[in-house]
């Protein structure tokens, strides 16, 4: 049984490539820089790209079980592609934004892809990556001991990526998965003052917190590049998740709303308002990783040079 991994390289990716190595098993990874990328000894690395389901034929071939990244655009080739060549069982790297119905155009149709191809499937949804954070507020911390962000009270559940992988890991090594959407979280709700804490505490230096205007705080994304860049308009609240302009009047009075960032101000609710939040416990027995051992973990990674 020979395993494919795409988005090997990504956070999620790369660690279900090393757990599923670790676990003994035939791991193939897909990446498109196939020179540059570093993985576990033992790990098969293949070129392929997801945007042109035409160039995995090779990496396809005798694959059993198959980690899928979401690319909306091509899914429906790329299951079809798996499917000719013999794949059985596909676990989907989705998220939690379908569970809660805002996702209509980016993970649920790669779902709806895999769910009408008559393979085994499984569906891993987590809500806000915890990773996110290194990529908005990594920058300033390193560079100033700083965090600029519009809403020092919103709060949500950040999950670790780790917990992530080790869903998706037990899915495609063990039966009794087939035919289940599992929402991940992180087992605490916490607002972005109390994040910002929590990893003070873990790189053992002091951040201090600025509050600014929604508008002040999307020049500084869009000016840091990459993922802050791409997505500040979604997570300062301009645009839904679909990418459609919110009402710029409505948020400026009530704040983001939870259909806006999947966050809710605690400040208006008690720390239960959001429900009790599935965590990856549900399925592997073992306690969700908090984000304090989030933030221990990516220490180094929050401190300079």
């Amino acid at each position: 049984m020979e395993i494919l991994v795409t988005g090997a390289t990504g956070n999620v990716g790369r660690n279900v490539v090393r757990q599923l190595a670790e676990a003994g098993a035939e791991v193939r990874a897909l990446t498109r820089s196939p020179r540059t990328a570093e993985f576990p000894r033992g790990v098969r690395v293949v070129a392929g790209d997801l945007t042109r389901p035409d160039s995995l034929a090779d990496a396809l071939k005798g694959i059993d079980r198959m980690f899928l990244f979401p690319v909306a655009e091509t899914a429906r080739d790329v299951v079809a592609s798996a499917r000719q060549a013999g794949v059985r069982r596909i676990v989907v790297l989705s998220s939690g934004a379908v569970t809660m119905g805002f996702d209509h155009d980016f993970h649920l149709p790669v779902e709806r892809a895999v769910e009408a191809s008559g393979l085994e499937w499984t569906h891993v949804r987590p809500g806000e990556f915890a990773m996110n954070k290194l990529a908005l507020w990594g920058p300033s911390i390193r560079a100033e001991s700083v965090v600029r962000d519009p809403n020092p009270d919103l709060a949500w559940y950040p999950v670790h990526e780790r917990d992530i992988a080790d869903v998706a890991t037990l899915a495609l090594l063990e039966g009794g998965h087939d035919g289940r959407a599992y929402t991940l979280n992180g087992p605490d709700m916490l607002s972005h003052r109390r994040q910002v804490e929590l990893i003070a505490e873990a790189i053992g230096q002091e951040i201090r917190f600025d509050v600014m205007s929604r508008d002040e705080a999307r020049e500084i994304y869009r000016a840091q590049g990459g993922f802050a860049a791409a997505n500040a308009d979604f997570l300062l609240g301009f645009e839904d998740y679909s990418g459609n302009e919110t009402d710029s009047q409505a948020l400026d009075e009530f704040g983001p709303t939870t259909a806006d960032s999947m966050e809710i101000d605690p400040a208006a609710a008690d720390s239960t308002a959001a429900g009790s939040m599935p965590t990856a416990e549900a399925v592997t027995g073992v306690p969700a990783r908090t984000f304090a051992q989030w933030a221990r973990d990516h220490a180094q990674e929050f401190l300079p040079g």
